[in-house]
């Protein structure tokens, strides 16, 4: 009998979440099922018992790997000390795009929803939506640390903020309620050309 090394089972894992993605991208919550899974990864029904003990683990375990990697590269954006703000502000505008382009937000977004009734994947989903404001309250300190404060505003509540802009943005874009007269990205963008000109005209304190 062949042994099963770990790099092996970690590769049958990937396999199992890029299906669970694929099914859930094209299907969504309501369609997705461990046998759907299985077939879509060409595997047993068994495989996903025994990587995950069932559906809910499956799906914990996607958005944690999903998540994971859009933490990462947004912490490493933040903390690069060679872009300014209106530079991380501005990526931060490409990754919207990347994440809608990817099926990011269509994961997150059927999560949410589940997570209003399923107690373990809406725990999930506030872990992650507290991360991505954490990034912003850390990015609204360091402009203040450099600017000064933004008038009334503190930045927690500059974090709650513009969170819930990007994630309302990208809920109404998935939906398709986008237009040039409710232009959500132009706006966030936007909002990064008045950051780029406060930098210019206001020397660091």
């Amino acid at each position: 009998m062949a042994r099963v090394t770990a790099e092996r089972v970690k590769e049958s894992k990937r396999e199992l979440l890029d299906a669970a993605r694929s099914v859930l991208l094209t299907e969504g919550y309501s369609g997705l099922s461990t046998r759907r899974v299985a077939e879509a990864a060409g595997t047993q029904m068994s495989q996903i018992q025994y990587h995950f003990g069932s559906k809910e683990g499956m799906i914990l375990a996607l958005f944690e790997y999903l998540n994971g990697q859009l933490i990462d590269r947004q912490t490493r954006t933040f903390g690069d000390p060679d872009l300014s703000i209106s530079e991380k502000w501005s990526l931060s505008c490409d990754y919207l795009d990347e994440d809608i382009e990817s099926g990011y937000v269509r994961v997150l977004m059927e999560l949410t929803a589940v997570g209003w009734s399923n107690p373990a994947i809406g725990e999930a989903v506030r872990a992650a939506l507290s991360n991505w404001r954490e990034l912003i309250v850390r990015l609204t300190r360091e402009f203040e640390d450099s600017y000064g404060t933004l008038g009334p505003f503190e930045a927690e509540e500059i974090g709650a903020l513009v969170s819930a802009a990007f994630i309302g943005a990208e809920a109404a874009i998935l939906l398709g309620y986008e237009s040039p007269d409710i232009p959500f990205r132009k706006a966030l963008r936007r909002f990064g050309t008045v950051i780029e000109h406060f930098e210019k005209t206001n020397p660091e304190e």
